[in-house]
């Protein structure tokens, strides 16, 4: 029988913008909708945080039920999911051998906690080394800025990435809330970025690499890790 896929979710913790009071956290559809994608293919999800916890979910991204993606309303009907969101693990309490692959859900929060945490940069360093997948979606790859692949180098130098545009973050009205512009810094760390239409569905997976542009891209997202998942385990 074939060994049942594990694969480690890791959310942002920041409830606000910076030093702001103005709310944020993670996105829910960018979880929801890659948790069941994973779940639906016979995998074992594991939720885990910056900080560990409960993860602060963007007041913007969730509504009354029956109004929200499917997913989302799956996903709040779901009782073990929604415990597992109020309970996730402490990044730096993660055993990552035990996982096939890492994936980083978006939301604005992600800005801020993701690359500042070395833990989670070990914790992909060390994923990334045993030769399996990371993944991430709109903001997510906000938590890529600082892993390193097998030389030393950026992981994104010279591979292909696609993350939130400076556009798409401009036409939120965030782009001078943020602490840095994804695309532009994507591009500074010697990443192929590649992006298509604001708010349009598209990802990438350069081998064990993949991610997503934003929102609207995590079930392709979330396809692609799965079909990344299936050339790993063939190699």
């Amino acid at each position: 029988m074939p060994t049942k896929l594990k694969i480690l979710m890791i959310l942002t913790s920041s409830a606000t913008m910076g030093q702001t009071d103005k709310p944020t956290g993670l996105w829910f559809e960018e979880l929801a909708t890659p948790y069941y994608a994973f779940v639906d293919a016979g995998a074992s999800v594991t939720l885990a945080s910056i900080q560990g916890g409960p993860a602060p979910i963007d007041p913007r991204s969730v509504k009354a039920r029956g109004e929200n993606e499917d997913s989302v309303d799956r996903f709040l009907g779901d009782g073990e999911a929604s415990d597992a969101l109020t309970a996730t693990t402490a990044v730096e309490d993660i055993d990552v051998s035990t996982y096939d692959a890492v994936f980083l859900p978006g939301g604005h929060g992600t800005m801020w906690d993701l690359p500042q945490s070395t833990a989670l940069a070990a914790l992909l360093n060390a994923i990334w080394a045993q030769g399996k997948v990371i993944a991430a979606v709109c903001h997510g790859p906000a938590g890529l800025v600082n892993v390193k692949d097998e030389t030393g180098a950026p992981l994104v130098r010279g591979r292909r990435v696609t993350g939130f545009t400076d556009s798409e973050e401009r036409a939120v009205g965030l782009a001078e809330a943020v602490p840095f512009l994804l695309e532009t810094r994507l591009r500074a760390l010697g990443g192929r970025y590649e992006s298509i239409a604001d708010f349009q569905p598209f990802a990438i997976a350069d081998g064990r690499l993949v991610t997503g542009q934003n929102p609207a891209s995590s079930a392709l997202t979330a396809k692609l890790t799965l079909e990344a998942l299936a050339l790993a385990s063939a190699d």
